[in-house]
């Protein structure tokens, strides 16, 4: 089913979070705020997110550390890990976590209060950090798609505090099912951790059972460029493969409140809070 009246325009301080997004976060797991970036900002961000892709390409030639996991390629560099597409032999990035780090403007980024601010309203406190953060570059006509998941269960071995841990998608191009866009299936946070699959695979116990995905309530984030869809880490999402003559790229920022360690790197990346929103 398509998006429809996600989006909530309501009076008040306009990055603060509404009432309304409030709603939707406990009873669809996301809320979307269109456009939210403009052109000119749009330009630099995709800039920094090609300049950061550069630069994992050349670490990852200079000083990467090759595995396979159900035959799909991971290299890591240092805490960095850098994601191939699955075609066999391909040298084409898919994904990079963490990836602020590469870049400055991505660092400033992870700062902006059009994601910090309806953050600090979901999580209820202005202190907050830095959990993890990553480029999905699903180029066009060889982007791999993303089975169901929950983001919530590749967190607990790392953190006591997993539903505390709100996700911001930015689009940094325009998503349509074309190009592989983000899909939601609204409330399915609130089953809490659903079973993965048993196929004897690597990785198949991080995605969610077939079975236990309600197809029917499956929402399609077809989203202009510089939108940002904020939704819990509890929430069974995918995405199609990109089989389009166009990029569908996206940065996802993960939160958490303040004093918790990142991810991978296992360091405080504290979020300066600059005073609530006027």
């Amino acid at each position: 089913m398509p998006l429809a009246g996600q989006a909530i325009d309501e009076p008040g301080a306009p990055q603060a979070l509404t009432e309304g997004e409030a709603r939707a976060w406990r009873e669809d797991g996301f809320f979307l705020r269109p456009a939210c970036f403009d052109a000119d900002e749009l330009a630099v961000l995709r800039d920094a997110a090609e300049t950061a892709a550069r630069t994992a390409a050349a670490r990852v030639r200079d000083q990467g550390r090759t595995y396979f996991l159900d035959g799909k390629r991971f290299v890591d560099v240092g805490h960095v890990t850098v994601q191939f597409e699955h075609s066999p032999g391909s040298e084409t990035i898919r994904v990079i976590e963490p990836v602020a780090e590469l870049e400055p403007r991505l660092e400033a980024l992870v700062e902006d209060p059009r994601l910090t601010e309806p953050v600090r309203g979901l999580l209820g406190t202005r202190d907050l950090a830095l959990w993890t953060d990553k480029l999905n570059l699903k180029r066009a006509g060889e982007g791999s798609g993303f089975g169901w998941h929950q983001d919530a269960p590749y967190w607990t071995h790392a953190c006591a505090h997993p539903d505390r841990l709100p996700n911001v998608y930015v689009a940094l191009d325009a998503a349509d099912a074309a190009n592989g866009c983000l899909r939601v299936v609204r409330g399915s946070h609130r089953a809490g951790a659903l079973p993965g699959t048993d196929d004897g695979t690597q990785l198949g116990g991080f995605y969610t059972d077939p079975a236990r995905v309600d197809r029917s309530r499956e929402v399609l984030l077809e989203v202009p460029a510089g939108s940002l869809v904020f939704f819990d880490p509890w929430l069974v999402h995918g995405s199609g493969p990109n089989g389009s003559a166009t990029a569908r790229r996206a940065l996802v920022v993960t939160y958490q409140p303040g004093g918790h360690p990142t991810l991978k790197a296992r360091r405080l990346r504290p979020v300066p809070d600059p005073g609530p929103a006027r």
